[in-house]
Formats: C-alpha cells, structure tokens, sequence
C-alpha cells in the first residue's frame, strides 16, 4: 500500500481493488459475497458461508488466504470429530539418554490465520462451541496451558442450508458470534459458462500475495479509528430493536412474524462491518448507507423467524427488507 496525502482511504480502496481482480483470475462473479468476506476480515470478525455444495466456497477461501499472505487450514467436520482434532494434543517424548519423559504439545488445524470450518453443522455441539470458543477468545486452552492463536485469526464455517439430516444446527447464541452470515449463490448462466470454459482447460491459479499479515492488522486498526456520527449509529440501533418482537419499536408485523430479534452485538456488527466498508471505498467515516447496505448479511442470522413466518414461507430477508424500508435513516 503506498500513502495518499490527501485522502489516506484512497490506497486501501486501490488495494481492495487489485484484489478482487486477482481473485476473478481464479473465481467468476460472487462479487457481493468477495466483498463481504474481506469486509469481514478487515473488521475482525467471522463469517459464516452458506449455499449448496459446487460453487466454489472451498476455492475463494483459499485464493483469499493467498492473497492477503495468510496460513490457510481446512477442517471438515464430521459426527465424529472431537475438540483435540481442532485444537491438537498432548504427546508424551521419552529422553533415552536422561531417563525423563515430558508432554509435547503438538498443534492442530486450528492454528492458522485463516481457517475454514467445512459443514460446522454436521459436527456435535461440544466440537462446535470448542472451535467458538477458540474464535471468541483468541487463545486455545488444552492440558492446563493456554496457547494464543496468531493474529489476524479468521474463520470462514461453512453450512449446506439443503442436506439437514444428520445435523446439528448452530444454537441462536452461537450463530450471534459469526459478523455476517455469507451466502454463495447460483452463478448466471453467463458466468456459469465462463467459469466451466475457466476451470476444465490448463489449470494456472498460483496467486501472488497482495496484502502481508501486518499491513491486515494495520487495516484491522484503521477499521476501529474510522468515525461513525450519532446518526449513524443511532440508525444501526433502530435497525436492530425493530427486529425485536413484543417491544416498542418493533416494526409492523414483527411480533408476528419473528420469534427472536437481534441483540446488542448486531448493531456493533453494523457499524464495524460499515466502517470497513466505508475504508474500501476510499472513505474515512461510515454512513447509513454502509450499515443499510450490510444489513441482510449482518441480521439474516440473528434474526430467527417465527411458526407463522415459515408457514407463510415468508423468508428472513423478506422480513429485513421490509424492516429497511420502515426504519428511515
């Protein structure tokens, strides 16, 4: 990144730029949820992947972590993975020649910068909250010793919103940890073409870094400093309460239609996820667009429909976007 006397927002934007033309070398269209990914990174948070098996989701979490310079691991779950295949263990080394014996601890796949948790539904609720735990607190505590975890640290937990039997659904206060609910959908035919005519001809997809590891924490922390006006915020906090049934300031219907609003934590999601936004836009303060703009991936999963809405088959965004459209900014 070089500097811009005039507006230090504006190489940030140059950067991001060179990025999503590098990762079209390599992925066709998803352009919103390319965004999405890096806004969730610069902000520091998780991100949660959803759509059907085949489109990619594998690929562009990979090219992300060659272009932002990130160690890279992929986990799949499975019914029968347990906490210590995340986290790593304890093995016991015995010195011949001194006689002793000691524990050396032996890192999992959970020690990277950048890791994608493959189907995170299909895993048991104990491995599930152990890797959440990890996220939220940034360290892994295994044999009575705590080992940090190198920052930036970002996990992408992918979920297949078709195949739910055999299943573990995230609980509601699980799900309210991940910044933004992703989802990767059907390309256009047109794409669709370009990327088969892309991807069964001569394979040629090394990528070269364009972000290094500290020039992201750099922008994780000019993420933090970028200003958010009273309106603004005020405006991310009416989004969030509308959400909530049986209250005030619920918006129409929703006492209806919603079993489970959003708390607290969403509204400081909109104004991070907006800030970053605002940054790779080339602006140094957020605005109500940026939070409108973020509030289906940041809400779709903390908002949790109700019997009647599914029996209307009235959808989550269906619901946000009338909340959009009551709530003025």
């Amino acid at each position: 990144m070089t500097s811009d006397t005039q507006n230090p927002a504006a190489p940030i934007a140059e950067t991001a730029e060179r990025i999503r033309k590098a990762l079209h070398r390599v992925v066709v269209g998803q352009d919103t949820a390319i965004d999405e990914m890096i806004i969730t990174l610069l902000a520091g948070g998780h991100a949660l992947l959803t759509g059907v098996p085949g489109l990619g989701k594998t690929l562009l979490v990979k090219s992300l972590a060659q272009l932002f310079s990130l160690s890279f691991k992929r986990i799949q779950f499975t019914p029968d993975l347990m906490p210590a295949d995340i986290f790593g263990t304890e093995v016991m080394e015995e010195d011949v020649h001194a006689g002793t014996r000691s524990f050396r601890f032996i890192p999992g796949p959970v020690f990277a910068n950048m890791v994608l948790a493959d189907e995170i539904n299909r895993t048991p609720p104990k491995t599930q909250a152990a890797l959440l735990e990890a996220m939220g607190e940034g360290h892994v505590t295994t044999g009575g010793k705590s080992y940090p975890l190198e920052q930036p640290f970002f996990v992408l937990a992918t979920q297949n919103p078709v195949e739910l039997s055999g299943t573990y659904p995230l609980p509601e206060a699980q799900l309210d940890r991940f910044l933004m609910n992703i989802v990767i959908d059907y390309l256009p035919v047109e794409d669709e073409i370009r990327m088969v005519k892309a991807t069964t001809g001569e394979a040629n997809w090394d990528l070269e870094p364009a972000v290094s590891q500290q020039e992201i924490l750099q922008l994780q922390r000019m993420v933090r400093e970028v200003p958010a006006s009273d309106n603004v915020v005020a405006y991310a906090v009416r989004l969030c309460a509308a959400t909530r049934p049986h209250t005030a300031t619920a918006a129409p219907r929703i006492d209806e239609l919603v079993h489970w609003g959003a708390g607290s934590r969403a509204a400081q999601a909109l104004i991070l996820a907006g800030k970053a936004r605002a940054l790779l836009q080339g602006r140094l303060n957020v605005a109500c667009e940026d939070v409108k703009a973020l509030a289906l991936p940041v809400l779709r999963h903390r908002v949790i429909p109700s019997f009647r809405a599914e029996a209307e088959n009235i959808s989550v965004n269906a619901i946000l976007e009338d909340i959009l459209r009551a709530v003025k900014e």
